[in-house]
């Protein structure tokens, strides 16, 4: 599965998704790793969840990101949730097709049993028709 937050920058996506990730960890029996584009958020996170600071990979396109993101799933068979923040940054998607990139996810999500949680940067308006059913928060 697949979810969106999303809203313009600076509308509290963030919050969202750290309460969110904060909450599920409390209940959830395998791990799970939370992608984000520095390592600013590290001590609001719970210890139990692992996070990954993408821009030390050298990440320059969306391709690489999921197979970067494959990668992950390789390494950990108990892995059952992955947060993004700042999805557009992270993916190198800020000028690219979402909606791809999401069915994509979708994809990887059903074959392997892992859930996405993706903060995007976008008002929902802006967001393709094919994505919208997916956004659990819009601010």
């Amino acid at each position: 599965m697949v979810q969106l937050i999303v809203g313009k920058k600076g509308k509290g996506k963030t919050k969202h998704l750290l309460d969110k990730v904060n909450a599920e960890v409390k209940d959830i029996n395998g791990n799970i790793v939370y992608l984000d584009k520095s390592t600013k958020h590290m001590y609001e996170l719970n210890n139990k969840v692992r996070l990954i600071d993408v821009s030390e990979y050298m990440i320059e396109n969306t391709d690489g990101f999921l197979g970067f993101i494959s990668g992950i799933l390789s390494q950990d068979h108990d892995l059952q949730q992955m947060y993004f923040d700042s999805f557009l940054k992270i993916a190198a998607l800020e000028d690219g097709d979402v909606a791809a990139t999401v069915e994509k996810l979708e994809k990887i999500s059903e074959k392997f049993g892992v859930d996405f949680i993706l903060s995007v940067s976008t008002d929902e308006a802006e967001l393709p028709e094919t994505v919208k059913s997916k956004i659990i928060v819009s601010l």
